[in-house]
């Protein structure tokens, strides 16, 4: 699968509601089929990301766990 991304925010040390507005932010500045790659370390942020995509559509590609920082490659739909 290929997760290279064509743009990557890092909201690390940001918290509920940041890392969803600098989610929605990205996606809109990308083209359908890109994907954007999201850093957080907000405990919040897995449930908050994986809601925001069923509900918006945008398809969560994976996470990845990296100590407390996760990493999330979202596809624009």
């Amino acid at each position: 699968m290929d997760t290279n991304p064509a743009l990557s925010v890092d909201c690390v040390g940001l918290f509920c509601p940041q890392p969803l507005f600098q989610t929605r932010q990205a996606l809109d500045k990308l083209k359908p089929g890109e994907i954007l790659e999201l850093l957080a370390d907000d405990p919040a942020a897995e449930e908050d990301i994986k809601a925001f995509c069923r509900k918006t559509g945008n398809e969560l590609l994976k996470i990845e766990k990296e100590g407390s920082i996760l990493k999330f490659y979202i596809r624009k739909i």
